[in-house]
């Protein structure tokens, strides 16, 4: 009886990125299933849903020395997700084109709240797989706008403590913005109001 072998995503990660099509089948075949589960629970449209999987694993084929990938079913669960985004900013796009009474403000508003909601939906993805501490960190300065002593009395840590892991949270999700190539698209002025 043959012993089933599974091989680890890292090793199938490498073994990609030498040309093994049979590496990106094994990819394919184990996280398919729940990215399209996740496409179809944004775009509830079962096409859809399915195109954006597949462009999601050719991106991954197309520029498989490009990325540092960590993790692989979190990067294509984010890749999914901003492909979700494009989708829908194509669509927006051609709902506008097809409605002239809409001002060029109203459209800009739109598309900065757009963007702004898939921003923080994208950082809050990275931030639950930030260690707990930093997590916590970056959560009470961001999100409940504690000052560093008192998240440092929350967290029985010091002021210091405090600094480094918002230091290090904010070079994660700046390391991920911009390997995914979002810092390119999303406006400066929208990162700084999430001060990145």
């Amino acid at each position: 009886m043959a012993s089933f072998h599974v091989i680890p995503d890292q090793e199938l990660l490498i073994r990609l990125q030498k040309g093994d099509h049979a590496a990106f089948t094994k990819l394919y075949n184990k996280y398919w299933e729940n990215l399209l589960s996740i496409a179809w629970n944004h775009t509830k449209d079962k096409c859809t849903a399915e195109d954006i999987v597949h462009e999601v694993f050719m991106a991954l084929l197309r520029e498989k020395n490009n990325f540092d990938i960590l993790s692989v079913g979190a990067f294509l669960a984010t890749k999914i997700k901003f492909a979700v985004f494009k989708h829908y900013r194509k669509q927006q796009r051609r709902e506008r084109l097809a409605k002239t009474n809409l001002t060029f403000e109203k459209v800009s508003l739109d598309e900065e709240k757009l963007d702004a909601l898939f921003l923080k939906e994208y950082i809050d993805g990275i931030i639950e797989t930030l260690p707990e501490k930093c997590k916590m960190t970056f959560k009470y300065s961001r999100y409940a706008g504690l000052k560093n002593n008192e998240i440092a009395a929350k967290l029985s840590i010091s002021e210091k403590g405090v600094e480094a892991n918002l230091t290090r949270a904010l070079k994660i999700i700046k390391h991920h913005l911009e390997t995914s190539g979002l810092a390119l698209i999303l406006s400066a002025e929208l990162l700084k109001r999430y001060n990145l």
